[in-house]
């Protein structure tokens, strides 16, 4: 399993590095290259010593961006009121915070490992809401934009973090 996560980020995030005009040499695909040198990560997130792990502001400010869109989109998305048009831009948002994150993450190793699990996550929540998954519905990518969330709020230390309410 975790071969198989290690192997897919690389290819998710120059995916949304090209559909985001990045092209494969861009961020996206400079960040899937560091996925590859963290072959002795964890296959699960881990708390270090029992304690979250560290942020900085850029991701802060980026996962709190990821929230807000969330957040906003639920209504329409539990009423299944939302549109291929509105995934593919809630999407887009969520993609360009993940391109963000990865082009300015200032994380130590250990946490930064961790975080590539949560990405990883996001990376197929868009790739369903885009509507470009042959398993998942675009809602199922919404849920599974959720689940990082969960995650991050479950694993790194966010001041102020308000976990969504769904």
């Amino acid at each position: 399993m975790r071969s198989i996560i290690l192997n897919t980020i690389p290819k998710l995030l120059t995916t949304l590095g090209l559909a985001l005009g990045l092209g494969s040499s861009g961020i996206a695909a400079d960040h899937a290259g560091q996925a590859n040198e963290h072959r002795g990560t964890p296959t699960q997130l881990e708390l270090k010593a029992g304690k979250k792990l560290p942020t900085d502001a850029t991701l802060r400010q980026a996962m709190d961006a990821i929230r807000a869109s969330m957040d906003a989109a639920l209504p329409g998305i539990h009423e299944h009121q939302f549109t291929a048009q509105q995934y593919r831009a809630l999407a887009s948002k969520i993609g360009a915070e993940v391109v963000a994150i990865i082009a300015n993450c200032k994380l130590d190793p250990e946490a930064d490992a961790q975080l590539h699990m949560v990405i990883s996550d996001l990376l197929e929540g868009i790739e369903a809401m885009e509507g470009k998954s042959r398993t998942a519905r675009r809602e199922a990518g919404a849920v599974k934009v959720g689940v990082a969330l969960e995650k991050y709020d479950r694993y790194f230390e966010h001041s102020g973090w308000q976990a969504l309410e769904h």
